[in-house]
């Protein structure tokens, strides 16, 4: 992982599923920590712990402004200044996300692992989520000062995370931000380079370690962007939004560290075959000359067949270990 992502050929492509948290019983995982290591990942997600007083990803108003039901997002609630003061936590409270001795004890287990962090936290997402879609957008255009000002706390927030994730081991950072659907971005370039650049690049400047950006969707368009804001790669590349591997290694391949665009539709059905036919087809397009890890497009996630993404993992492992 180390010489891939400093831009070094590697000995062989690592393996770099950022987010297996599902489906841990019937692969046969008693943790998530474990289930990385046993699955042959070349990194560790750490452990975060949300506050048990949230309501995020349960039921109700979080303390982002996200209304939730049933585990899923349904609306977001910031519309005026006392909301966004009502709705913004203290940036301090990023801290209370990690145990330093659970995580200090992962790393001295685990000493050949790369130790990750990950969360979608990013401004862009954090913005739209706590506001809501249509009056998120609409007050870019009616109102930009008041998003800009959203933007700033979640991005202040953000870099206590991560610098938090940091100061407990992580190596490398992932940057949830979605910004993209299968027919492009949210917002075209212009946009973004006045709403969202100067945030990710002021969440790069401030950490140590390489910070790699994921989103789903097509963003083809922003990758020129994510390079500029100072990205190490980008996690993702979705295949079902029209994202073809080998286009993007060659147009980025020199400047952006690939993760991902195996397909995770094919990890839903049983078809074993199909299963290795899209690892190898990711391999062939993703790993000559270095700066590709294998992952699949999104997470492994609930809905997927369990024969078939341990199938993904052991397939995976066989053609890399015996390189």
């Amino acid at each position: 992982m180390q010489a891939v992502l400093a831009g070094e050929t590697p000995d062989r492509t690592p393996r770099f599923e950022i987010w297996i948290d599902a489906l841990l019983p019937e692969l046969g995982q008693p943790d998530t920590v474990s289930a990385h290591v046993n699955l042959g990942q070349d990194a560790i997600m750490l452990p975060s712990h949300q506050p048990p007083e949230s309501n995020a990803w349960r039921n109700g108003v979080d303390e982002w402004g996200r209304v939730w039901q049933d585990g899923m997002y349904v609306r977001g609630v910031v519309d005026t200044e006392e909301d966004l003061a009502r709705y913004s936590p203290p940036v301090a409270s990023a801290r209370d996300f990690f145990d330093p001795v659970e995580t200090a004890a992962i790393a001295a287990r685990h000493p050949d692992h790369c130790l990750i962090f990950g969360t979608h936290v990013g401004p862009f997402m954090a913005g739209y989520m706590a506001m809501g879609f249509e009056p998120f957008f609409f007050r870019l255009l009616d109102d930009p000062a008041f998003i800009h000002r959203l933007l700033e706390h979640r991005t202040a927030w953000c870099i206590q995370l991560f610098q938090a994730a940091i100061d407990c081991g992580a190596e490398v950072i992932v940057l949830g931000d979605d910004a993209a659907h299968r027919r492009g971005p949210m917002i075209g370039p212009d946009m973004w380079r006045t709403f969202v650049l100067p945030y990710h690049h002021r969440i790069v400047e401030a950490l140590s370690v390489p910070v790699i950006w994921h989103s789903d969707g097509d963003i083809r368009p922003l990758l020129p962007l994510a390079v500029e804001a100072g990205f190490t790669g980008v996690h993702g590349l979705e295949p079902l939004a029209g994202i073809d591997l080998a286009q993007v290694k060659q147009a980025f391949g020199d400047q952006l560290v690939l993760i991902g665009n195996a397909d995770v539709n094919v990890l839903c059905r049983k078809d074993l075959a199909a299963v290795r036919r899209e690892v190898d087809r990711c391999l062939a397009q993703g790993a000559p000359g270095g700066r590709y890890m294998l992952a699949t497009c999104n997470s492994i996630f609930e809905g997927m067949d369990p024969d078939a993404v341990a199938e993904f993992f052991r397939y995976q492992a066989a053609v890399l270990d015996n390189a």
